[in-house]
């Protein structure tokens, strides 16, 4: 099956941003970090180079056939594969959407790279951006996210506290948690100093409830999780699953927007029923299609299937 988006995905439920339209704009699992949680699996490239890994004009292009189409989102979200801020002609992208379409973007980062001035100015047209946090020093830092050499937690903090001085747009950090390594009362408490530091608009908690890189990565419970979030900060929330209310209409080429779905992040069954608007024989029929054309897989995940595309 031909991928006829190369640079797209989407919609996808998301449980912050509703239905969103995926832009993906670095090669898979290009990165700054290697983060164990992460759903794509392990970084195969670990870097800090700043280019233009695909052509600006191409994604434009697919943008404005998929919004001449007559379909809609909530957001276009600048994430993907891999960590966006790492292509150089990310305010070009920024400034050809807002041109395009009134729909807001969004900007789904891991914020290694605010620290760098130009990043912050060229991300700086973004309606909301999404960073990451999760730890509150150095050791954890290293243990969960595994950065680059050259990125350090002190680096990582400064960066996101100098876009929260800068950027006129809404700051929604994302703390990860995994059980046992990030969830004692010691590291609570460094994560919720770093986050007064930063003063983002939100904060959102999050845990391992899709397949992970590393297999041991343990969740935490949703009632860990909503008191961690009591103990953090007052504009702190656990994320919610994505509600089928979100849906507009059934897509019209169900398969080849479900492996473009799928090969950038993986869903359950009622991800993929509520995006694609499909009842759960009809999602069933279509994942098996694919299934026999070797196209794509699917992983237990404590009790829940979820199904994603090599």
């Amino acid at each position: 099956m031909a991928n006829k988006s190369r640079h797209l995905y989407g919609p996808v439920p998301s449980r912050r941003l509703g239905l969103s339209l995926g832009v993906d704009i670095v090669p898979f699992k290009t990165c700054t970090l290697d983060c164990i949680y992460c759903q794509l699996g392990k970084t195969t490239h670990k870097t800090l180079e700043r280019k233009e890994y695909v052509p600006i004009d191409d994604v434009l292009a697919e943008l404005k056939v998929f919004l001449d189409g007559g379909r809609n989102a909530d957001y276009i979200t600048i994430g993907g594969s891999g960590e966006p801020t790492l292509h150089s002609g990310i305010d070009r992208l920024i400034k050809g959407i807002k041109k395009m379409t009134s729909i807001p973007v969004a900007l789904l980062t891991n914020g290694t790279l605010f620290y760098l001035p130009e990043v912050r100015v060229q991300c700086a047209g973004a309606d909301v951006i999404l960073p990451s946090l999760d730890a509150g020093d150095e050791q954890t830092f290293n243990v969960i996210n595994r950065p680059h050499e050259k990125i350090t937690f002190d680096l990582l903090v400064e960066g996101l506290c100098a876009l929260k001085r800068e950027f006129s747009g809404k700051i929604w950090l994302e703390v990860f948690f995994v059980e046992k390594l990030n969830t004692d009362d010691a590291e609570i408490k460094k994560i919720s100093e770093a986050i007064k530091k930063i003063n983002p608009d939100k904060v959102h908690l999050n845990t391992a409830v899709r397949p992970t890189a590393e297999k041991d990565v343990r969740k935490v419970s949703p009632e860990k999780l909503e008191e961690i979030a009591r103990r953090l900060s007052p504009n702190c929330e656990v994320i919610a699953d994505f509600i089928s209310s979100h849906c507009r209409k059934t897509v019209a080429d169900v398969p080849q927007t479900l492996l473009s779905m799928l090969k950038r992040r993986p869903c359950s069954l009622s991800d993929i029923c509520s995006v694609l608007g499909l009842d759960a024989s009809d999602a069933l029929s279509h994942l098996d299609s694919l299934k026999e054309q070797g196209l794509i897989w699917s992983e237990n995940k404590q009790g829940k299937m979820f199904f994603g595309a090599f």
